[in-house]
């Protein structure tokens, strides 16, 4: 029996990284095209120590380039598609490539997919697309209510996928995870942001009050129940992925500024973006009933996940260099 072909979308940036690395761990025989645009998320240097292996094929291209696309879906059992605009403040800024990359460009994969006879596509989404909730936790079928050009162009992917489902008796499912952290994340986010700021001497800017309330998943939790989905999900569905560890961002600010020796003079208040909402919060019952539950509680991982910026700064200093 041939091995298994994977084709990861944006599989050199964050979690499509993590994603690649866990697969050929559990999955040694597989084989995996990486395609990736390389904007300024997707980082090539991610990915390079992975090129050494006959199971990793690293292919530059734009998920909108429909030639593109069409040859490297050719002969793959999977698709995990992981490339998206993903910044709410640029989209917020210029919401073009947003909508292009997001929504038309999911749509052509869809098709060079359905056409090539892909068993299974996994269409990896976020959990801002119901928006803010107030109270309790959204279920999967709770309304879509997106406050940002990001959020609603990821609302519009997943509303486009089930379609095809639909339609086509098309093979996908949507994953709708909270907020990520762990290794590789790109310093524009909150987490690598501050702490990367904190080894340079720089200040944490935090919007408003820094009560909007986020739950954080660790992100081999994520790949984690993504894997397990591949085989165990059922077609058609969307699942909620979450870790229920709540924590506000002013929190997680005192908790980088502690393990640094750092005190609340090294906050930057920031006034509050448009659109910012304040709590997000998923009811996660669906995957957890096929087995999966969250490895790695807040308190460690985000020590960990400092550690990890603390050894890392070859990596992600021409990033924030850069800039």
């Amino acid at each position: 029996m041939r091995p298994r072909r994977y084709l990861i979308t944006g599989g050199a940036g964050f979690i499509g990284s993590n994603f690649i690395r866990h697969l050929l761990n559990v999955e040694p025989h597989a084989r995996v095209t990486n395609l990736d645009l390389l904007t300024y998320a997707g980082v090539r240097a991610t990915v390079e120590e992975l090129d050494s292996s006959p199971s990793h094929h690293f292919l530059h291209g734009d998920i909108r380039d429909a030639e593109l696309v069409e040859h490297a879906v050719e002969g793959q059992d999977v698709i995990v598609h992981f490339a998206a605009e993903s910044h709410v403040d640029r989209s917020i800024a210029a919401a073009g490539d947003f909508l292009t990359t997001n929504v038309i460009g999911t749509s052509i994969l869809l098709d060079a997919a359905r056409r090539s006879g892909v068993r299974r596509f996994l269409h990896v989404s976020t959990d801002e697309v119901y928006g803010s909730i107030p109270i309790g936790r959204a279920a999967e079928d709770a309304p879509l209510s997106p406050s940002s050009p990001y959020s609603a162009s990821k609302a519009g992917a997943d509303l486009l996928v089930l379609s095809y489902v639909t339609t086509y008796d098309f093979e996908a499912i949507v994953t709708r995870c909270t907020n990520n952290y762990g290794p590789y994340q790109h310093p524009e986010k909150l987490i690598p942001r501050f702490v990367t700021n904190a080894i340079r001497g720089l200040p944490m800017p935090l919007y408003a009050d820094g009560r909007n309330e986020r739950d954080w998943l660790h992100v081999q939790d994520h790949v984690n129940a993504l894997h397990l989905l591949l085989s165990e999900g059922e077609v058609g569905e969307v699942y909620n992925i979450g870790a229920d560890a709540q924590q506000s961002n002013i929190d997680v600010t005192h908790m980088v500024l502690n393990h640094f020796g750092l005190d609340e003079s090294w906050i930057e208040w920031t006034p509050d973006r448009p659109g910012h909402d304040l709590r997000y919060a998923v009811d996660s019952s669906k995957l957890r009933s096929l087995g999966w539950a969250p490895e790695h509680s807040f308190e460690e991982g985000l020590p960990s996940t400092i550690a990890w910026y603390e050894e890392h700064e070859a990596w992600w200093r021409p990033l924030v260099e850069g800039a």
